[in-house]
């Protein structure tokens, strides 16, 4: 290894709105070290076990093309067609519907800000175990 990812920056109009959408979808939370409040610029979110975090920095330029860093994410908890019902109800969207007839397939999803991402099934849908 040479290299190791510190934490992905997430250019946002609204930090706290962005933030909050990722913690509800990641469950992770703020640095107890360094702890985010409302008004600032830049919040880290990290995962409860350690690794990369996720930075939220404030920029004044608004979202006019698509964004080029996607992640896919996996459920831990619920499949994905439950984990893509819950996202809509903290504010995500559906940006383009790639399921297919047998089950496969992902969601890709927009964040409030429309980052997209995939929503990919569960280890237990795909047979394999946590």
């Amino acid at each position: 290894m040479t290299s190791r990812v510190q934490h992905t920056t997430f250019d946002c109009a609204d930090v706290w709105a962005v933030a909050t959408f990722w913690r509800e979808l990641t469950g992770y939370g703020d640095d107890p070290a360094d702890p985010n409040e409302p008004g600032d610029t830049e919040l880290l979110l990290v995962p409860p076990g350690g690794g990369p975090g996720l930075l939220f920095a404030s920029v004044p330029e608004g979202k006019t093309v698509k964004n080029r860093l996607h992640m896919c994410m996996t459920p831990l908890e619920r499949t994905r067609d439950e984990e893509v019902a819950h996202l809509l109800t903290v504010g995500a969207t559906v940006v383009s519907d790639q399921r297919t007839e047998d089950g496969a397939g992902w969601v890709v999803m927009g964040d409030p800000e429309g980052n997209e991402f995939c929503v990919l099934r569960s280890d237990a849908e795909r047979g394999l175990s946590a």
